[in-house]
């Protein structure tokens, strides 16, 4: 069993950064995958990014690349996602999750956060 808190929940201005940590309880944390989801009001949750139980390998969202870092310190149970030059349709509640069933992209996973709000003006 894991447990995920997100935490950097931040108003920037656009081209503005934020980095958000998703600290875990458990001790099995770094043999998990991790990934981070955003849901904006009225619209599906999507996948952002998500890294190897390693962290040698990362994967972004298309809308992310090259703005957004995912990374992890398992000496810390936490990941982290750098995000850069932010604009305001990165407005979303901002979700941790591990443990993914079936592809790092879609899931399922198995354990989730409780959600960080990003808001972005503009």
């Amino acid at each position: 069993q894991v447990q995920l808190v997100e935490s950097g929940v931040g108003l920037v201005q656009a081209g503005g950064s934020l980095r958000l940590s998703c600290s875990a309880a458990g001790r099995t944390f770094s043999s998990y995958d991790m990934g981070w989801f955003r849901q904006a009001p009225g619209k599906k949750r999507e996948f952002v990014a998500a890294i190897t139980w390693s962290g040698g390998n990362t994967f972004y969202a298309d809308a992310v690349k090259g703005r957004f870092t995912i990374s992890r310190a398992n000496a810390k149970n936490t990941v982290y996602l750098q995000m850069n030059s932010l604009k305001p349709e990165d407005t979303a509640v901002y979700y941790c999750a591990a443990d993914p069933r079936g592809s790092l992209y879609e899931g399922p996973y198995n354990y989730w956060g409780q959600g960080t709000q990003v808001t972005v003006s503009s």
